[in-house]
């Protein structure tokens, strides 16, 4: 252990040592800087990338007016690397050292070197790096159920303290348990009372607050109101979110950036004459949608001229009563395309880049229920196509922090931007996956100022991974929401499964809320062996108490169009998957008949007897009554 430790020793010190030499001359000029680094990036060109995305990140401070580097920075980065890099490999010898670091072929100086020395890849990687300064102390969580808690773990994660807002219905759950404070805002609703939420968080002290998904995570006021009380929303400013919010404006703002929309998206409808004047230079079937909205809230598909007039009245009342706002818009309908989105982070200092795609084609009335990552659809070249696009239309909008893309991909590969969702999403968990970025965390670094310090090329997807969303629907009765006690719950395990729910044995199910359950994801190293752990993992999990979708999603997995991976946002209705659910119900457990009690009554008395008077024989009467009630009783 000595020799090790000596021999870390005198690699740490050779490479502080003329990393400080070779970094003297940038105190003196920028011009000098270049020339050095240049002739490191030649020999070394991995710690050359080390040590600029180190400098990017601000750990070596820049007085870019003089164009000079501070000096009291330049030992601090070599102390950086060499610690971080002795730490993780203390058992390398000099020679591979300098034979990796002279090496092209990796995506960072650090994971080269665990690579070339047989280290095991590291499970979860930081897109971003944040001084210690500006981290948040105290985050206030202005939602509920399983985004609660996945908010609460990262945070924990990052050392930041928790405050959570609860209503009267979830006094009870988990997240109120593992946050560090709790704040009782007031009955159902109350989650979506911006004025109450702002004054819990200035009482609480909280630097930031983070709206999950739903309620207020894509409201401009709700922001607009943060930055008036400078509380940090955790997410993009109020007139990104204003801006992409709107669905019109949003798509004038690609179009601008060079990326195809769906035709007739541009213009808000003025009224019934113009939805009718444009379906005519549209043909059908076109489709309607709400402006300020998503989630299939205000959208109507229409197929002819005599459904047109009926559909734009119930999709305004719709986008009304769900949006506050009855604006609507009109798009050329794509018959079967695929529902794709891409994954971006993006800092406050213009970078910005994507983390794949995933494929939320498999949907019901326009709601996700299964997604995958990757799509299997797409190939590479396709995805650096899309990506591209996700990046720009990001860049167009001057967006920060997490964010989603979507387009709708026809069955010629020709894609259209649909909308941006300016926030976390539901289903970020399978990106997590194949990448091994935690969203969550990047998402909340990046609302206090951090800064990307991988470039586009760094990122890479391993492996596949699916989602289903389990909720407390009766698949068997047209999903009609299902509320009760959970009186039985057990989640699958095992390599490769994930489980990110809000339930337990005693969880009350109640109608306020959406009925999203748990959230399981399943990864593997192919489509197949994902396909074939999630099979598993849905048997084996086990909620009893409340109707959920598990049946459902079994049906999809078994389908011989999914496993080919032939699916489109029809895929449920082309399947006829409804009809296959019943076959994947959890068979009923017989109730107990009046006779079957009996019998179990007689047992026990006739035992706690025959124990009383030490005679462990059975009463053969006895045993015949038994016998005669089992047989009577049988059904």
């Amino acid at each position: 252990m000595a020799k090790r430790k000596n021999k870390g020793r005198g690699i740490k010190g050779m490479l502080v040592s003329s990393l400080n030499k070779s970094l003297i001359p940038v105190e003196h000029s920028y011009k000098a800087f270049k020339k050095v680094f240049n002739k490191i990036k030649k020999t070394a060109p991995l710690v050359y990338e080390e040590v600029e995305a180190l400098i990017k990140s601000n750990i070596i401070a820049v007085d870019k007016r003089k164009k000079v580097f501070k000096k009291t920075g330049l030992a601090e980065l070599g102390d950086t690397i060499t610690s971080s890099l002795i730490r993780k490999l203390p058992s390398m010898d000099e020679r591979e050292l300098k034979k990796i670091v002279s090496s092209r072929s990796s995506q960072t100086f650090i994971d080269m070197l665990a690579k070339g020395l047989s280290v095991s890849s590291f499970s979860e990687k930081e897109y971003t790096i944040l001084a210690k300064e500006k981290k948040f102390k105290r985050v206030l969580i202005a939602n509920r159920g399983e985004i609660a808690l996945r908010v609460i773990r990262a945070c924990r994660e990052l050392g930041i303290e928790t405050v959570l807002v609860y209503s009267k219905p979830d006094k009870d759950t988990l997240a109120v348990k593992f946050a560090d404070k709790a704040s009782y805002i007031g009955p159902a609703a109350s989650y979506l009372d911006i004025n109450k939420i702002i004054k819990i968080a200035k009482k609480t002290k909280a630097d930031a607050i983070h709206p999950g998904y739903g309620f207020l995570a894509e409201n401009a006021k709700f922001a607009k109101l943060c930055e008036k009380n400078r509380i940090k929303f955790i997410g993009p400013s109020s007139r990104t979110i204003e801006l992409l919010g709107d669905k019109v404006m949003a798509k004038k703002t690609v179009l601008k950036a060079g990326i195809q929309v769906i035709g007739g998206a541009i213009k808000p409808l003025k009224n019934k004459k113009h939805a009718f004047k444009l379906a005519s230079e549209l043909g059908f079937p076109i489709i309607i949608k709400a402006a300020a909205g998503g989630g299939g809230k205000g959208m109507r598909i229409v197929r002819n001229e005599e459904q047109l007039e009926k559909a734009y009245e119930s999709a305004e009342a719709e986008a009304l009563l769900s949006f506050g706002n009855k604006t609507l818009y009109m798009e050329k309908y794509i018959e079967e395309p695929r529902h794709i989105e891409f994954q971006i982070l993006a800092d406050h200092y213009g970078n910005v880049v994507h983390l794949g795609e995933r494929d939320c084609s498999i949907q019901r009335k326009h709601q996700k229920l299964v997604e995958e990552s990757p799509s299997p659809a797409i190939n590479d070249e396709l995805r650096e196509k899309m990506g591209e696009a996700a990046v720009r239309a990001v860049s167009a909008a001057k967006y920060g922090g997490a964010g989603t893309v979507e387009f709708l991909l026809d069955k010629k590969n020709n894609f259209c931007f649909i909308e941006m969702n300016t926030r976390i999403q539901v289903e970020h968990g399978v990106t997590e996956m194949v990448t091994g970025v935690d969203l969550v965390k990047e998402q909340i670094k990046l609302a206090a100022g951090a800064k990307l310090t991988f470039i586009q090329e760094d990122i890479k997807l391993d492996g596949w991974a699916i989602e289903c969303r389990i909720n407390a629907e009766d698949p068997l009765d047209n999903f009609s929401p299902s509320t009760g006690t959970i009186v039985n719950y057990l989640p699958p395990g095992g390599p490769g499964i994930r489980v990110n729910s809000i339930c337990h044995s005693g969880y009350r199910v109640l109608p306020h809320y959406d009925s999203l359950l748990s959230l399981l994801i399943c990864s593997g190293g192919s489509r197949h062996e994902a396909i074939s752990r999630m099979k598993g993992a849905l048997r084996e999990y086990l909620i009893e108490g409340v109707k959920t979708t598990i049946p459902f999603h079994l049906a999809v997995l078994h389908n011989k169009n999914f496993v080919k991976g032939h699916v489109t946002t029809s895929f449920i209705e082309k399947n006829d998957i409804l009809k296959s659910v019943k076959e994947y119900s959890r068979k009923k457990r017989k109730e107990i008949t009046n006779g079957q009690k009996t019998i179990l009554v007689t047992t026990a008395v006739s035992r706690y007897i025959e124990k009383k008077n030490h005679n462990n024989k059975p009463n053969p009467w006895v045993a015949a009554g038994r016998q005669e009630l089992m047989e009577n009783s049988e059904s």
